[in-house]
């Protein structure tokens, strides 16, 4: 006979067990996906673990800095600034390739601030040489 506070704990374990599998699919957007390789379906599941990780210790961060927001609303909020690639063509056929981040709005300085996270220097631009075509029959 199991007692009420083994009962109590089984079900708070329940509860945040669940809890798990709707972050991996609602926040983290992480469908099934039918892969046809053991290896592949390894991978799948480890890179959906390492997700899951990541969004717990958003979590904490959010406790320890007391931003009173969940780690959904701050992906949510962090997910307004975009990445970009841009591509210019030059006169003489090479091409100048930068890895570009929009400019954060005063609320992302703030929730970055206050989450003791910075976003890292902008890549320094390339110069690419176009690739060859090569034609095959």
């Amino acid at each position: 006979m199991k007692t009420p506070a083994i009962l109590w704990r089984n079900y708070i374990n329940l509860v945040r067990i669940e809890e798990s599998f709707r972050t991996l699919k609602s926040d983290l957007s992480l469908r099934p996906i039918h892969h046809q390789l053991d290896r592949r379906i390894e991978a799948h599941i480890m890179i959906s673990f390492l997700a899951y990780c990541l969004h717990i210790t958003l979590e904490k961060y959010n406790k320890r800095t007391a931003t009173g927001l969940s780690a959904r609303s701050v992906l949510e909020r962090l997910g307004e600034i975009q990445m970009l690639d841009v591509h210019i063509p030059a006169t003489d056929g090479r091409e100048l390739r930068m890895k570009r981040y929009t400019k954060p709005e005063k609320i992302h300085l703030l929730l970055l601030d206050q989450l003791g996270f910075t976003l890292p220097d902008q890549a320094p631009p390339e110069i690419h040489r176009p690739t060859p075509v090569v034609e095959t029959f």
